[in-house]
């Protein structure tokens, strides 16, 4: 039970790392440093709104209009640290 803790810590930790990697990415294209005419950004930006739209969506019918702010990645963020707070609370379950 010990590898399925660490498991889903490391799990916590690749979701953590894309919200950012796309936040960052976010960004970068807003102050146009990067483009999505260039081929490899305009794949990594699809993959990453196709993988986190999920996550994102129910966030931002929850979420009042910021206008043109979008909360949602932080709101995702501090989701993801309190699922590791609870399950490093509860770390005793899974030994």
């Amino acid at each position: 039970m010990t590898s399925l803790f660490q498991i889903l810590l490391m799990l916590l930790g690749v979701v953590r790392f894309v919200i950012l990697a796309h936040f960052i990415l976010s960004w970068l294209l807003s102050f146009e440093v990067l483009n999505l005419r260039q081929p490899i950004v305009a794949q990594i930006w699809n993959g990453l709104n196709r993988l986190l739209e999920p996550i994102y969506g129910p966030i931002r019918r929850f979420l009042p209009n910021m206008g043109g702010l979008d909360l949602s990645p932080i709101v995702a963020l501090l989701g993801v640290y309190a699922v590791e707070i609870i399950l490093r609370n509860n770390a005793a379950f899974f030994y």
